[in-house]
């Protein structure tokens, strides 16, 4: 094999492997990719903390996961840098949805970005509950960058053990 079918192959190789990786991701964080938009105040001049938010990138992650138990569903969302009075929540046809905005730190006076990866404005993630839920007696709580949603399930819709009878 000469030198140039090696780097085809290699190449060929490479590209196998970054499209692996990239499916694998898609499929793991797919969901987690959520839109922000930028708001702006009607009326206001535009702030230091407007720019950075239109400069900003409009999708960033909101990663989440969802665990059942007997009696509840527990849903983490990690949405750093936000104040818990940031939230909106509600449960509607089968679904948590978290809607919020993540708003810009207005501490930055001076200085320029070199990367600019995080995301500012209104977000909407609509996430899926594996069972019927009581949102009426629903808990929330924000800590750490961590919203953890506690939602207890329906009557009918917990489990139940079944125990079973030796003769």
């Amino acid at each position: 094999m000469n030198t140039l079918e090696q780097v085809r192959q290699g190449l060929h190789s490479l590209l196998d492997h970054v499209s692996e990786g990239w499916s694998h991701l898609r499929d793991l964080a797919g969901n987690a990719l959520t839109r922000f938009r930028p708001t702006r105040r009607a009326g206001e001049v535009e702030t230091v903390a407007d720019q950075i938010a239109l400069a900003s990138p409009r999708w960033g992650l909101l990663t989440t996961e969802v665990q059942e138990t007997d009696d509840e569903v527990i849903v983490r969302l990690e949405a750093p840098g936000m104040e818990s009075e940031d939230f909106d929540l509600s449960v509607t046809e089968g679904y948590l949805v978290v809607r919020g905005e993540k708003r810009v730190e207005d501490s930055r006076k001076e200085g320029s970005f070199y990367i600019m990866e995080c995301a500012y404005g209104q977000f909407e993630r609509a996430i899926p509950l594996p069972a019927a839920v009581d949102e009426s007696r629903a808990r929330a709580r924000y800590r750490r960058g961590v919203l953890t949603v506690t939602l207890p399930k329906q009557q009918g819709a917990r489990r139940r053990r079944i125990k079973v009878q030796a003769r």
